[in-house]
C-alpha cells in the first residue's frame, strides 16, 4: 500500500490545468457499448477508477485503442456475450463504483445484464434502487442471484425494452446516466422527470444525440428520449473536472497562495465559485481561467439575518457534495464559523476525526452536520499520519497536510489515486513537497 510524505507549511505559486471529469469520464466511456462502430473521446483523466473501467471493457471485448495521452478510441462490434456472465465479470464489477453504468447499454444491448452491488469509496449507504426501477420501468425483470451475489436484469425471450414515462425517487446522476443509456435503444418514447441536470449529464446527453439518439429537454430535469433502432459512431471531448477545481480553490486559500487555475470551463462550475466566496476566499475570473490571490485571512460571512453560514450539498445546480470535504478543511483556518451539511452520505464526515487529531476545532453534530470553528491561521494545524478513507476526504487531508506543520504521512492513497491524476507531479511543480513512498 503505497503514501504520502507531505512537508507541510510550503507557500504555492504558478499554473496548473483541471484534469478531464472523472464522473463524466465513466458515463461516456460506458456509453460506448451502445454501438459497434467507432467512438472517439478526448480529454480522458489517467485516473485509477477510468482504467479500471478501461480494463473491464476490453474484458468484454471492446477495442480499446489509446491514441495519445488522454484520448481513445473505443470499437465495441464484438462482445464477448458469455463473459458478461461470468463470475469473473461480475466480480470485477463489485469492486468498481462506476460499472453500475455499464448496466443499462449492456441490457439494452443483449437483453441481459448482472448487476452486483458497487465498490468505490466508504461513504454510507448508495442506494442502486433508482437505476433498477428505471430499467424494470424500461420492460426488464429483476432477480436476485444469490450465488453471485448479484441482481438479474433481463428481457423475456423476443421482448424489447420500451419507452415509457417515469418519475425518479431522486435525481441521482449515475442513474439518470443508466437510464439514459437503455432508453436510446428502446421502443417508443420514454420520459425521464425528476432527471439530474448536472454539466456531466449534459455531456452524455450531447454525445449520444452526435452518436444519432433523440433526446429533448438538455440541461433540464425532464428529458424525453425518443429510441433509436442502432447508434453510430462519434467523436466527444470531456470538460475540466469541476472537483479539481475546487480542490485548487481550496489549496490556495488553506496554503494562503496565489495560483491561476486554467481553462476550468467557468460556466459549468455553477455555485462552487461563490461557495468558497462564502468562505471570504477572493477568486476572479479571468476569461476561462480562475485567479486565486494570496490572502493572509479570510473571513466567513453570515447570513443577511447574522446567522451562522451554512454550506450544503444539493442537486445540481446546488453544490456537489464531492467538494464538501474541502471546503470544510479551508473552513479550519478561516475567520468564523461555519455549519457543513452533507446530507446525501452519512459517512463521509468522519474524516474530520483525522482533522481534529490535527488541531482544528470541529464539532461533528451527527453523521451528516459538522460545525467548523476557524483559527484564521492564528494555530496551524499539526503533522499527522492518517489513512485517506475515500477519493474526495483524501485530497482534503492531502490539502491539509500541505498546510500543517512538520511532516505528514497518509497511507492508502490508492483512494486518491482513483480520482486524481499524478498529483504530486504536479502538486510539487507549484512548490508543495510531497513524496510517493
Amino acid at each position: 500500500m503505497s503514501s504520502f510524505s507531505i512537508e507541510g507549511g510550503r507557500r504555492l505559486s504558478g499554473s496548473i490545468t483541471p484534469q478531464g471529469a472523472k464522473n463524466e469520464a465513466l458515463e461516456v466511456i460506458s456509453a460506448v457499448l451502445l454501438t459497434e462502430e467507432k467512438v472517439t473521446i478526448s480529454n480522458i483523466p489517467e485516473i485509477l477508477d477510468v482504467k479500471n473501467l478501461l480494463g473491464l471493457l476490453e474484458g468484454i471485448g471492446v477495442k480499446v485503442e489509446c491514441l495519445e495521452k488522454g484520448t481513445y478510441s473505443f470499437e465495441a462490434s464484438s462482445l464477448n456475450e458469455e463473459y458478461l456472465d461470468s463470475r469473473d465479470f461480475v466480480l470485477r464489477c463489485s469492486k468498481l463504483r462506476g460499472s453500475v453504468m455499464l448496466a443499462g447499454p449492456l441490457l439494452a444491448r443483449f437483453g441481459h445484464v448482472y448487476f452486483p452491488k458497487p465498490g468505490g469509496d466508504k461513504i454510507g449507504r448508495r442506494r442502486v434502487d433508482t437505476h433498477i426501477q428505471g430499467l424494470v420501468n424500461l420492460g426488464a425483470k429483476l432477480e436476485y442471484d444469490t450465488e453471485r451475489h448479484a441482481y438479474y436484469l433481463y428481457l423475456p425471450k423476443g421482448e424489447h425494452l420500451r419507452g415509457t414515462y417515469m418519475l425518479l425517487d431522486e435525481a441521482s446522476v449515475t442513474g439518470t446516466a443508466n437510464i439514459l443509456m437503455a432508453s436510446t435503444l428502446a421502443k417508443g418514447t420514454t420520459t425521464i422527470y425528476n432527471a439530474a441536470c448536472e454539466p456531466y449529464i449534459q455531456q452524455l446527453t450531447r454525445l449520444l444525440t452526435a452518436m444519432g439518439a433523440h433526446i429533448e429537454g438538455l440541461g433540464s430535469n425532464l428529458l424525453r428520449v425518443q429510441g433509436a433502432t442502432s447508434l453510430h459512431g462519434a467523436t466527444h471531448k470531456i470538460l475540466p473536472d469541476m472537483i479539481e477545481v475546487g480542490s485548487f480553490i481550496g489549496m490556495a486559500a488553506l496554503n494562503q497562495s496565489s495560483i491561476t487555475i486554467k481553462d476550468v470551463s467557468y460556466f459549468n462550475l455553477g455555485i462552487i465559485p461563490e461557495s468558497f466566496r462564502r468562505l471570504g476566499v477572493k477568486l476572479e475570473q479571468r476569461g476561462d481561467d480562475i485567479f486565486v490571490p494570496a490572502q493572509e485571512s479570510y473571513e466567513i460571512e453570515s447570513f443577511l439575518d447574522g446567522s451562522i453560514m451554512t454550506l450544503s450539498d444539493a442537486p445540481w445546480p446546488g453544490l456537489t457534495p464531492d467538494l464538501l470535504s474541502v471546503l470544510l478543511v479551508v473552513a479550519t483556518q478561516c475567520k468564523g464559523s461555519v455549519l457543513i451539511h452533507q446530507k446525501m452520505f452519512e459517512s463521509r464526515l468522519f474524516f474530520v476525526d483525522r482533522l481534529i487529531d490535527m488541531g482544528a476545532q470541529i464539532i461533528l453534530c451527527d453523521p451528516h452536520r459538522a460545525v467548523v470553528i476557524g483559527h484564521d491561521h492564528k494555530h496551524l494545524l499539526r503533522a499527522k499520519n492518517m489513512l485517506s478513507p475515500d477519493i474526495r476526504a483524501g485530497i482534503a487531508l492531502l490539502i491539509a497536510a500541505m498546510s500543517a506543520k512538520g511532516t505528514s504521512i497518509i497511507g492508502d492513497i490508492d483512494q486518491i489515486d482513483r480520482g486524481y491524476e499524478d498529483i504530486e507531479r504536479r502538486l510539487n511543480a507549484l512548490g508543495a513537497s510531497i513524496t510517493r513512498i
